[in-house]
């Protein structure tokens, strides 16, 4: 699986953003099984566990931080990713990764697949 993140940039605090991760599988497909998520990892830190979603069923799972403000979606047709995000904060300044794997995991090891990172940073 081929995974490219974009749509990254400088914001102002309680602003949006949204990003896309185009994918590519074998053949062109995406196997239903699969699953996308999105990490990302701030200076100094380890990478985090944003956001996933199976896309088979389209079912979602956020991390508690972005509750309510992050909304993750695939679009089939286009083999593609997105992640929503809104109500920016300063803290959510990090690079953002793309990832995918047959399994839905939290922790970044699990992922075998990655995209090259896009940089949000978000300015008070």
């Amino acid at each position: 699986v081929q995974l490219q993140a974009c749509g990254g940039g400088l914001v102002q605090a309680r602003g949006s953003l949204k990003l896309s991760c185009p994918a590519s599988g074998r053949a062109g497909r995406i196997f239903s099984s699969y699953v996308l998520a999105w990490f990302r990892q701030a200076p100094g830190k380890e990478r985090e566990f944003v956001a996933a979603t199976r896309w088979g069923s389209g079912v979602k799972y956020y991390t508690d931080s972005v509750k309510g403000r992050f909304t993750i979606s695939r679009d089939k047709a286009e083999n593609t990713v997105y992640l929503q995000m809104n109500s920016l904060k300063p803290e959510d300044t990090a690079v953002y990764y793309c990832a995918a794997d047959s399994a839905y995991d939290t922790y970044y090891r699990a992922y075998k697949y990655w995209g090259q990172g896009t940089l949000v940073t978000v300015s008070s």
